[in-house]
Order: structure tokens, then C-alpha cells, then sequence
């Protein structure tokens, strides 16, 4: 045979084979996954679920994930209706949600995934509310008679109006603030600017001398340059000390779901995906991951 034919050959028959080889390790990688997730809850637990939606979608393409953020209370009783897979949480399930869902044929299941450190926040010119106690913060923010003035916080603070600003009603962060600061469970001064929308809150604080607010530390590390940390008891909320639980409003971050779907290879897929790594995506939203061997721990719990 013509050797310019027989190499012509060769290199055909060579392409055909890396082609073919690349087409099955193509399909192979591909994800054969296929569905919808509904998730809802929390603002505060919505940028990491989010990040693993995005990330998990991209490696699944053919998996429609959708999160929206109503409200930890707002998601629940999505929940445990069966209207939605997944709550995104900011405080732990009731009793009576528990209840609820187990009526409708819920099993649920609890998956801590990441720690937050509810942030007191106060405008960036202010200059003299730098460390609160929590009884300060008690006399600031209660029902009953709270404080008008700043200057009826403590003595030699400015004789300017109060402008509160926090989460709804709603809002897991609204109701785990007010029962650890308050001493009960969304009990709050009534002329606070209410929003479930955190990017309000932060717009609302910015733009006032003499405001205060809280909201998840995320919301303050994402925007530090507009608004400054309150201490509380001398404590500032920070990696360490919320995963130590020495500051006053640390707290663990919750996603729950229907132990049922993990019959789903979709929500099953989801779940492990979430699990195997929150711990380096929390970083990137401005939570604080659990240890690695907790992740791992709660891995090995679903199987």
C-alpha cells in the first residue's frame, strides 16, 4: 500500500479513536442527573446555599436548583406543607413544626452547615456605641419602655432618637435576638424598621447617624466599609470567637429536609455535594465552617 494513503489512514483511524475515547469520557463526567430542588428560608443561610447551587448545577446542568429567601419561619411553613425539599434555617425547628410535617408524611432530618454570630451594627460615623452590654442592648431593643435616646443607653452618649432597624418577624434571627437579648422570643421595641431583606437593613444602618440593627455576620463582612461592629460585653464577633460560642449571639445554621427524598438521586446527590464542601465554600460567603470531621460525620450519618 502507498505509504501516503496508509499513514492518511492511521491518522484518521487515530482521530476516530481519540474522538470516540473523548466522547465516552465525556458522557461518563457528564451528570445523568435530572429534577427540580425547591429551596426556601433563612436570608442568612441563603448565600452558602446558594454558592452550593450554583457550584452543584454547574457539575449537574441537567438538576434545575432554585432558593429563595422568605424567612426561616416564611420557609418552614413551606415545609412542612411538602411545598418546598429543602428549609434553609437560622434556628432550630419547633416541636410544632416537627409535628406538622410528621402529619403530612414529612421524616425530617437536621444538617448543620456552617456558624454565624448575629452582628450589632451601628452607622460608621458613629464613634462612642463601640461595646454595648447585653443589658444595654436589652434597653435598646425591648418592648417595654426601651431607651428613646442614646443618651438613655448610658450616660455621656449623645441626646439623639433611637433608629432601630431588624429582620421581620419572621426572620430565625428576628426570633434567636430577641429570646438571648430580650429574654423572650420575638418580643421587640414596636417602632423598628422591620425587613426580611438583610441588603435593606445594611441600606437603612448606612444611612443613618443614630441607627443600630443586627442581622448574620456574613451581612457585615460583605459590607464593613458602610457600617461598624458592635461588641457585646467586650466580645466582637469573629471566627474564633463564634465557633467557641464565647460571643453572646453565636449560633449554628441549619438546613432541613425530607428524609424520604433521599430516594431522589437528585436530592440525594445535592445533600452529599453540600456536605462535602460547605467547609471551603462557607469562606466565600463570610460564614464560619463547621470541622471538616463534623461535615464528615453528618456524611456518614445519611448512608
Amino acid at each position: 500500500m502507498n505509504k501516503r494513503i496508509f499513514g492518511g489512514l492511521f491518522c484518521a483511524s487515530l482521530f476516530f479513536l481519540t474522538l470516540v475515547s473523548c466522547t465516552n469520557n465525556s458522557s461518563s463526567s457528564s451528570s445523568k442527573l435530572s429534577g427540580n430542588i425547591v429551596i426556601d428560608g433563612s436570608s442568612t443561610v441563603y448565600p452558602i446555599t446558594e454558592i452550593v447551587a450554583e457550584e452543584f448545577t454547574y457539575e449537574n446542568p441537567d438538576v434545575k436548583v432554585t432558593v429563595a429567601e422568605s424567612g426561616t419561619g416564611g420557609g418552614m411553613k413551606k415545609f412542612v406543607e411538602g411545598e418546598i425539599d429543602i428549609v434553609n434555617a437560622s434556628r432550630k425547628i419547633k416541636d410544632s413544626e416537627l409535628e406538622q410535617a410528621k402529619a403530612n408524611g414529612i421524616d425530617v432530618l437536621e444538617l448543620v452547615v456552617a456558624n454565624d454570630g448575629i452582628s450589632v451594627v451601628v452607622n460608621s460615623e458613629n464613634d462612642f456605641a463601640t461595646d454595648l452590654t447585653k443589658e444595654e442592648l436589652a434597653h435598646i431593643f425591648r418592648n417595654e419602655n426601651p431607651a428613646k435616646y442614646w443618651s438613655d443607653v448610658r450616660e455621656g452618649f449623645p441626646n439623639e432618637l433611637i433608629k432601630v432597624y431588624t429582620p421581620g418577624t419572621a426572620s430565625g434571627t428576628f426570633e434567636f435576638f430577641t429570646e438571648v437579648v430580650n429574654d423572650e422570643a420575638k418580643s421587640q421595641r414596636e417602632d423598628a424598621i422591620l425587613s426580611e431583606d438583610d441588603n435593606v437593613l445594611v441600606k437603612g444602618v448606612s444611612e443613618d447617624k443614630y441607627s443600630i440593627g443586627y442581622f448574620g455576620y456574613s451581612y457585615y463582612e460583605a459590607n464593613k466599609d458602610k457600617i461598624n461592629l458592635v461588641s457585646i460585653d467586650g466580645i466582637a464577633p469573629s471566627s474564633e470567637t463564634i465557633n467557641d460560642g464565647t460571643y453572646l449571639l453565636s449560633r449554628p445554621l441549619f438546613i432541613y429536609f425530607d428524609k424520604n427524598d433521599l430516594s431522589k438521586p437528585e436530592i440525594q446527590a445535592f445533600i452529599e455535594f453540600y456536605l462535602t464542601n460547605a467547609y471551603e465554600l462557607a469562606d466565600d460567603v463570610q460564614l464560619v465552617p463547621l470541622n471538616k470531621s463534623e461535615y464528615e460525620s453528618q456524611l456518614n450519618n445519611l448512608k
